[in-house]
């Protein structure tokens, strides 16, 4: 339990230190937000901090900080400081230098800012990764929150031949029909606050449940520190693949560029958007412990389903009524992230083709194609044996090759202001992702299946490019003032 608490105490400290050197070396003033200057009713609608705040972490927090962390605590108890590390250094400053630089350019999306930062080529490059990854966001949050309904609340198979489950799936898909057309105060600014008091009560209860339930956990050691995994896999690359919505997403950077135009005071982006991602480390952190407490306790071993593990996590911690809103608010975070998710891909898609997104037949001519693309992705995933697995893997790690691009951005808004040392913030974590991405790529079975020394070697390799590459993009900036130089 030690090891535990001392990465609750890097989450809530480290989180809270850095947040505030983000804050300085950001500087938030007072002029006026997009949400403001462009209101539309539609998109660009000023609300509450409070209510920004929880729609940003139900965006963001999708099923990747349950079953991602409940996956990763194969490794041992170093997932205890490796996800607030990575919290505090990478995805906390990534999640809010993203909101805050899409603030600063009128509430743009990220691929608007990818080609005005770094040009043409990533642009293009970009545009294929983050359409690929909101596709596969949208079949998986619509996979995992149907699955996990029909077989732990509803008593169902979630077999491919069940008519149930398809109905439970197609409940889902027309919510997110209806939360991608609407105007964002409407649908996800009223049923959020319900949804998010949910998340909250699973989040607490179990968090609670591990001190009052007599749970033992594992402490780091000598003897346990390199995070040997019961099946052979390697700490690195794959917990950071596996480990992703709690430590680092780049999914979050498309997340934070919808809440930006909802924000009236810069000074509100520290709350929205980087405390809400320690947030999400805290629930990663929770649902990690908690499946350590059920392995030790002889509930579960490292051949138990990570969504068979939420039940039994819910069903011991928290009693028959409690086990079951504790499994809803599981459910809600996957379908809170796929609603906006597939609403981020119709705004980029709208605001790259110079489509009007507030005719209602300019947003539904954007969002069909979407959805049918989507409904395929899922009838092949669920038909097909395997296909869920194929799509979670590459779910993860394209997820992760988009915080490049969010990193190398931030890193390049920083050197256009003169900083000095400051840009090493993002630089380091970018090339850190770039070494992770790489070598997953290269050693992994849905990759090249190259030896795992040979792959390390290989994905040094990229990180050193991607650090060259993003610098000397800097440096071309720099020398410009209007900032639409491109550094191909």
């Amino acid at each position: 339990m030690i090891t535990f608490i001392i990465g609750l105490f890097i989450l809530v400290v480290g989180g809270t230190l850095y947040g505030k050197l983000c804050v300085k070396i950001f500087k938030p003033d007072n002029r006026e937000t997009p949400a403001v200057a462009n209101m539309d009713g539609v998109d660009f609608v000023p609300m509450k901090q409070w209510k920004n705040s929880l729609i940003n972490l139900l965006n963001i927090a999708g099923t990747g900080p349950i079953l991602g962390p409940i996956q990763g605590i194969l490794f041992g108890p170093v997932a205890f400081i490796l996800i607030p590390v990575g919290c505090v250094l990478g995805g906390a400053m990534h999640d809010y230098f993203s909101g805050m630089m899409s603030m600063r350019n009128g509430g743009a999306q990220m691929p608007s800012l990818v080609r005005k930062y770094t040009g043409k080529s990533a642009y293009s490059l970009y545009m294929i990764f983050i359409s690929l990854l909101m596709l596969l966001v949208g079949a998986v949050f619509v996979y995992t929150p149907g699955d996990i309904a029909a077989t732990q609340v509803f008593g169902f198979s979630g077999s491919a031949t069940a008519i149930s489950t398809w109905i439970i799936y197609g409940i889902i898909f027309a919510y997110y029909i209806i939360a991608t057309l609407f105007p964002i105060d409407k649908i996800i600014g009223r049923i959020y606050p319900i949804l998010g008091a949910v998340l909250l009560f699973s989040a607490i209860g179990v968090f609670a449940g591990l001190f009052l339930g007599g749970y033992t956990l594992n402490n780091l050691s000598f003897a346990n520190w390199k995070g040997i995994h019961p099946a052979g896999d390697n700490l690195i690359p794959i917990f950071f693949i596996t480990v992703a919505c709690g430590i680092v997403s780049g999914f979050h950077s498309t997340q934070t560029s919808i809440i930006a135009r909802s924000v009236t005071r810069e000074k509100q982006g520290r709350m929205t958007f980087y405390n809400m991602m320690i947030v999400e480390g805290f629930i990663a952190m929770i649902w990690a412990a908690a499946a350590m407490a059920v392995m030790n306790k002889g509930l579960a071993d490292s051949l138990t389903p990570a969504t068979s593990m939420i039940g039994i996590i819910a069903q011991d911690m928290l009693g028959t009524i409690g086990g079951l809103v504790a499994i809803a608010g599981v459910i809600v975070l996957p379908i809170t992230s796929g609603d906006t998710a597939l609403r981020g891909l119709r705004l980029m898609i709208g605001e790259q083709l110079h489509i009007d997104q507030k005719p209602k037949r300019n947003r539904l001519a954007v969002s069909l194609p979407i959805f049918v693309l989507v409904a395929l992705v899922l009838i092949w995933a669920k038909m097909s044996s395997g296909g869920f697995t194929i799509l979670w893997r590459y779910f993860a790690w394209s997820n992760q090759t988009i915080a490049l691009f969010a990193f190398a951005i931030i890193t390049i808004y920083l050197m256009k202001r003169k900083y000095k040392l400051i840009p090493l913030m993002s630089l380091l974590p970018g090339a850190w992702y770039a070494f992770i991405t790489f070598t997953y790529i290269c050693n992994a079975k849905i990759g090249f299946n190259i030896p795992i020394n040979i792959s390390y070697f290989l994905g040094g390799g990229f990180a050193v490019v991607y650090m060259v590459a993003v610098y000397r993009c800097g440096r071309k900036q720099m020398l410009y003032t209007s900032g639409n130089v491109v550094c191909n």
